[in-house]
């Protein structure tokens, strides 16, 4: 029986988030907000928190600074009863960090230090500790510099992926792509990917399709499993080897804040994995925790707990 529901690996950060924001003052001047905030993000970090909130029990793999923001996101993640164990800390390092400034809408522009998530490096004695899991989930691919680097024949974020579906796990993949030349280190882990978790503007950017189906076999063709594309408003599109498709509509919901909303809903279809829903509650499960995720400013500020987004799921309207 694995030690946890979950580990999840990559990209930690720590965000300083303002609301609502319109526009940067001219020379010196101030802008007055109603909010803000800080929280735990990133593609690893907000799928953690909000699947611990969610009552699994979480392991998180990455790296922070050695400084008063890497304090503050080790606290965080003991607070909501996360394993950080296998968090790295090295003098030197600096923690990944955001300005996230929010708009009305919900849209967020970001300044963002990259920081610990390029430094931290699992290395073989780690595996069979970090891999220990029902479902193993990498984050960041793209941001995690010595993680993407060849070790040898393929990286080693692919080999811990690897090492994760030998050892029972089912594994699921989000990624930081903004082109095609983001392509080769996406591409060196989707062989041990079950579930490939992309924003359809990130698969986008990797394949330069536009059809939904046509960009899933895309990656189906490089070895997924499975590939759920979140479409942001639009829901989320469904594709496995079996030739399954669906499309789950989004939430009708009042936007305050998107940041996270994509690694919330990854933490959403931890869950259903977790709990052996079929593959449309999963779907419809993450599609909940992320529209909760994004009534809330900062990640995971939405997600409260297993039942509060089981109903929300059961009892809220859709777009369509």
């Amino acid at each position: 029986m694995p030690r946890y529901d979950y580990s999840s690996m990559g990209f930690y950060t720590y965000d300083c988030l303002g609301w609502p924001f319109s526009e940067v003052p001219p020379g010196g001047g101030t802008v007055f907000l109603d909010e803000i905030t800080l929280a735990v993000s990133g593609a690893a970090g907000t799928a953690t928190i909000a699947a611990a909130k969610m009552g699994l029990s979480t392991l998180a793999v990455g790296g922070v600074g050695d400084d008063i923001m890497g304090d503050w996101v080790l606290e965080r993640l003991r607070h909501f009863g996360v394993d950080v164990s296998t968090m790295q800390r090295k003098p030197g390092w600096r923690t990944s960090s955001s300005i996230v400034l929010t708009r009305a809408n919900g849209s967020r522009p970001a300044l963002h230090m990259r920081g610990a998530t390029k430094d931290f490096f699992v290395d073989e004695s780690m595996f069979a500790q970090v891999t220990d899991a029902k479902v193993f989930h990498l984050g960041g691919v793209g941001l995690t510099e010595a993680m993407d680097a060849r070790q040898g024949d393929m990286s080693q974020n692919a080999k811990v992926m690897k090492a994760a579906q030998a050892a029972g796990a089912l594994t699921t993949l989000d990624i930081f792509a903004g082109s095609k030349k983001d392509l080769p280190a996406v591409a060196d882990v989707l062989p041990y990917t079950d579930y490939f978790i992309p924003s359809i503007e990130e698969a986008q950017a990797l394949t330069g399709m536009t059809d939904y189906g046509d960009t899933a076999k895309y990656f189906l063709d490089m070895g997924v499993r499975a590939c759920v594309l979140t479409l942001g408003g639009d829901g989320a599109y469904y594709h496995d080897r079996d030739g399954v498709t669906f499309t789950i509509p989004a939430f009708d919901i009042t936007v305050k804040c998107t940041c996270g909303c994509g690694d919330a809903f990854n933490a959403g279809y931890a869950v259903g994995l977790v709990k052996d829903f079929d593959a449309e509650t999963r779907v419809r499960f993450a599609q909940a925790t992320s529209a909760l995720n994004a009534t809330g400013l900062g990640s995971q500020a939405g997600v409260v707990d297993f039942e509060h987004t089981l109903k929300f799921m059961t009892t809220q309207k859709t777009r369509k």
